[in-house]
């Protein structure tokens, strides 16, 4: 095995480790801060994620519109593909997926004492903002309370921290570094949900009916959990 596939065979902990052994660094890595990366990913990286995905499926049953579109989207490029696997080569075609995820997105400490419009915050102050009325404030956008992923065509507004109406991952040096992987996590799991099953809502529940009510905390969740029957789903060749 050469050296490029030794690397390209590395996981995360692989190059944890050899970071650690960088003496090059410029500041100390141990096992310590190892444990930290490891679990920040598994902890930040999966529980945030997770409640995205629910809240994504809730709207899109909110809506058989977008459901139906965005399944339409996964099912024929797997289709044109002659397969049936959504995996992440599949991710970056499936532009209207990349909408409804956007679309679903809608505490640091500053080193210095600055004044911002009249407000004195003092140096080593945590400033936690609040995203969520940010992203229905209706200075910013169209109808705010509904979910439209169709907002995001023919814009250059996106998540990576350049707009600031629309910060879910923050901005700036302590950004969520996690936006890709994350991203991508979110959209292969919903490829696959759409793709593999059509879904009802439980007990009869009609689209407009559907509780939507949050439960306030870390992270923005669903105040009950949702209940949907999942249908298998089988290609008919014409």
């Amino acid at each position: 095995m050469n050296d490029e596939e030794e690397e390209e065979d590395q996981d995360l902990v692989d190059f944890l480790l050899n970071l650690k052994e960088n003496k090059d660094l410029g500041f100390p890595f141990t096992n310590v801060e190892i444990k930290s990366v490891i679990f920040d990913i598994l902890m930040a990286g999966t529980n945030t994620w997770n409640a995205v995905i629910e809240w994504a499926l809730s709207e899109m049953l909110k809506n058989p519109r977008i459901m139906k579109k965005a399944q339409d989207e996964v099912r024929q490029l797997v289709f044109n593909g002659k397969g049936d696997i959504v995996d992440e080569a599949c991710i970056n075609q499936l532009h209207y997926l990349q909408l409804v995820v956007t679309e679903t997105l809608i505490p640091r400490e500053n080193q210095e004492t600055v004044v911002i419009q009249g407000y004195r915050i003092p140096a080593k102050t945590k400033v936690i903002f609040n995203s969520w009325a940010i992203g229905r404030d209706p200075n910013h956008w169209t109808d705010p309370e509904t979910f439209y992923p169709e907002r995001f065509l023919n814009t250059c507004t996106d998540y990576k921290g350049l707009h600031f109406q629309f910060i879910p991952f923050g901005a700036g040096r302590r950004m969520c570094p996690g936006v890709h992987y994350g991203t991508t996590i979110a959209k292969l799991v919903l490829a696959n949900l759409l793709y593999h099953f059509d879904w009802e809502l439980a007990n009869g529940v009609k689209p407009q009916d559907l509780d939507m009510e949050e439960r306030l905390g870390l992270d923005l969740r669903r105040k009950n959990d949702l209940v949907i029957i999942p249908i298998p789903y089988h290609h008919q060749a014409a």
